[in-house]
């Protein structure tokens, strides 16, 4: 379940300056290949919208959204909260952007059960 759920969805902001935010925006593909998102605002909040499947991943949709508050925080990261509305869950979320490459970290249960996720950005 963790897998679906913050590698599906877990995107978020980058780890360059609040200025640069836009940066986290465009296609991402997730480290073991199950998915590709794309990242975009969405309101207020920024989202993260499956766009791609692979074919036979449990649990997990084309379409299917995670919707990220986050704000910049020390040495270029981003931390706040997720909402994944298809599990009606939400999600503590650490995010981090170098260059072409994005880990996110989601975490339930006051922080007790946590998943990172690697990500590149695919041009």
């Amino acid at each position: 379940m963790w897998k679906v759920v913050i590698a599906a969805f877990t995107l978020a902001l980058c780890s360059l300056s609040e200025a640069h935010a836009a940066d986290i925006d465009g296609l991402w593909a997730r480290g073991d290949g199950n998915a590709k998102v794309r990242i975009a605002p969405c309101g207020a909040d920024i989202c993260a919208t499956n766009t791609w499947v692979k074919p036979g991943t449990p649990k997990e949709r084309e379409g299917d959204r995670l919707v990220m508050t986050i704000k910049p925080g020390p040495n270029g990261a981003y931390a706040g909260t997720a909402f994944d509305p298809q599990r009606d869950m939400t999600y503590k979320l650490l995010v981090t952007v170098q260059g072409d490459k994005m880990t996110t970290k989601g975490c339930i249960v006051a922080g007790l059960l946590c998943k990172g996720i690697d990500w590149t950005r695919i041009n």
